[in-house]
């Protein structure tokens, strides 16, 4: 590990002016992606700014009725906050499906949205990776890919973004807030990473320096009736091969609203807009739920071995439907 130097900040304004112009750098929260990383060598900064002890450890109302989530919030508060139990439940059911106890007492929000791809070529300074190394190939195409992307990627990139918070954020349509030394900024979660294309090592839209400050969430009435459902290949402690988070309304037998966002699929949280087009105003059935699975899945590019996912996706996306639906008949 490259040797580093080490600075708490205690303010916002103070935390973006200790970075400010020095690409060296990096923001630490829970650091349980990031020292990981510098464990292996991938990452290699030359200075922490340790972001801990702002002010942003809160999860308020907004005035709209929505919430309003602190960057430095940690995912085991997250989950147990009553007001995202009662208006999101699929947001804490994602995050408790995620990592250990353990981890999630020390991982934050913030740090959560930008964790880095679990790629095993990714993690391997040896190996060569276009996200790692641009311009050095991406060996995962013709490689070892069975939990890879089948939606979104590029020959440049198949690696898929390992959040489950982030997932059921983009099912909510999240705003995420940040600090920079212009000033304050926001980006609808649908913005915030940015398409693999020929360019995998640029994964957000964010300034350079920005501090993630914060997450919205809008008020939202279907929200109510969610839930994430994730497959692994072990019962805990694992990442996703295939997950969603859903919500449903139902009214007379037929959809009035629904999200749905994958995960486990993509370089990047996958909002099913054709899906959720193609369901409202439909029946509320299997035969419907299936048959807009189908339509947003028709545009995956799956690899030789992980087209699986495509099979495991239209099922997750019918059970989980299914099950809300019925509860939304209660």
């Amino acid at each position: 590990m490259r040797e580093f130097g080490y600075q708490r900040a205690y303010d916002v304004s103070g935390a973006v002016a200790l970075l400010d112009g020095d690409g060296e750098a990096r923001f630490l929260g829970g650091g349980t992606n990031l020292v990981d990383l510098m464990k292996t060598g991938v990452e290699r900064p030359a200075r922490l700014v340790d972001v801990r002890d702002l002010p942003l450890n809160r999860i308020d109302p907004t005035g709209d009725g929505g919430l309003r989530i602190g960057a430095t919030v940690t995912n085991s508060d997250l989950a147990a906050h009553p007001e995202v139990r009662l208006h999101y439940p699929a947001l804490a059911q994602a995050v408790l499906a995620g990592a250990s106890g353990q981890l999630r007492n020390m991982a934050t929000v913030g740090g959560n949205l930008l964790q880095r791809t679990r790629c095993g070529y990714f993690s391997d300074i040896t190996s060569a990776c276009n996200k790692r190394n641009p311009g050095s190939g991406c060996p995962a195409v013709t490689g070892e890919h069975h939990n890879h992307a089948i939606l979104g990627a590029s020959d440049h990139c198949v690696a898929t973004h390992p959040s489950d918070m982030g997932v059921a954020l983009a099912a909510f349509d999240a705003t995420v807030s940040y600090e920079t030394a212009d000033g304050p900024g926001e980006l609808p979660l649908a913005d915030f990473y940015l398409p693999v294309g020929e360019t995998p090592h640029l994964e957000t839209a964010l300034p350079p320096g920005a501090l993630i400050t914060g997450v919205t969430l809008p008020p939202t009435q279907v929200a109510a009736n969610s839930r994430y459902r994730k497959v692994r290949e072990r019962a805990s402690y694992a990442f996703a091969i295939g997950s969603i988070a859903a919500a449903l309304d139902v009214e007379d037998g037929v959809v009035r609203d629904v999200r749905l966002a994958f995960g486990a699929v993509a370089s990047r949280p996958w909002r099913a807009r054709t899906a959720e087009r193609a369901l409202l105003g439909a029946p509320a059935d299997a035969e419907h739920f299936a048959a807009a699975a189908d339509a947003e899945l028709a545009q995956a590019t799956p690899l030789p071995h992980n087209g699986y996912k495509v099979t495991l996706m239209r099922n997750l996306v019918v059970a989980g439907l299914s099950e809300l639906a019925e509860e939304a008949t209660r």
